[in-house]
């Protein structure tokens, strides 16, 4: 018992592996081996028991301990470790991807009939609409996915170009370079040398990247709709 709660909590906190699935849909072009497991074991289960792991898959979410709530479901239920280990982290992981999205962009209607290619039946399908869309969404700045994606921004950057005179390699030699310092908001310092070659890279892959942006946005799915 102490073996299939273990494995079953650790599995809520993201152990898990990305499969070679179908996807395209809101979980990426390939859908995680835990979340296919997830659509086909949930077949078995009970309403009661699905909330029940619901439950504990927002909880680890929040970050909360959820030792003791997947004792009692192990305890309460016919479902094996390998079940539960499949269940908890397949749920952890689909609403993890799920929330990450903004409201703004992702509809309902696209998230429920990703959940029905998945074939996840129709009464769970609400109850995981009801967490991502409804009044039992996680507050973000609470969940653990987002503190734990977190990354350091960009407080202050500066940069200016410098041309070196005098250099033990003659091929650099009155050649141009950008010197770069960034400060973050951890309260680190970075300062890093660009040669013009890599910062002419770095400029056709920002203008590369705002084109992809734009042609997105464009997209009718991602349009935002009163």
């Amino acid at each position: 018992m102490a073996a299939a709660v273990g494995r079953a909590v650790g599995a809520a906190y993201g152990h898990g592996e990305s499969g070679a699935g179908r996807g395209g849909g809101f979980l990426g072009p390939r859908v995680p081996a835990e979340v296919e497991a997830m659509a086909r074991a949930v077949q078995d289960v009970g309403k009661e028991v699905f909330r029940r792991l619901l439950k504990v898959a927002v909880n680890a979410l929040e970050g909360k301990d959820c030792k003791e709530s997947v004792k009692l479901i192990a305890e309460s239920s016919n479902l094996s470790e390998e079940q539960l280990a499949f269940l908890i982290s397949g749920m952890y992981t689909l609403l993890r991807e799920a929330l990450r999205l903004p409201l703004s962009t992702f509809k309902q209607e696209v998230f429920k009939e990703d959940l029905k290619e998945l074939r996840i039946p129709e009464d769970f399908i609400t109850d995981f609409s009801s967490v991502v869309f409804g009044n039992r969404r996680p507050a973000p700045e609470g969940t653990a996915l987002v503190q734990g994606s977190r990354l350091p921004s960009i407080q202050d950057f500066k940069w200016r170009v410098d041309v070196a005179i005098s250099t033990s390699s003659l091929a650099r030699a009155l050649q141009p370079s950008i010197l770069m310092m960034m400060k973050l908001s951890d309260g680190t310092a970075h300062r890093f040398e660009v040669p013009v070659a890599k910062f002419q890279e770095l400029r056709y892959n920002v203008a590369l990247i705002l084109k992809e942006m734009n042609d997105l946005e464009k997209r009718s799915i991602l349009k935002i709709q009163d």
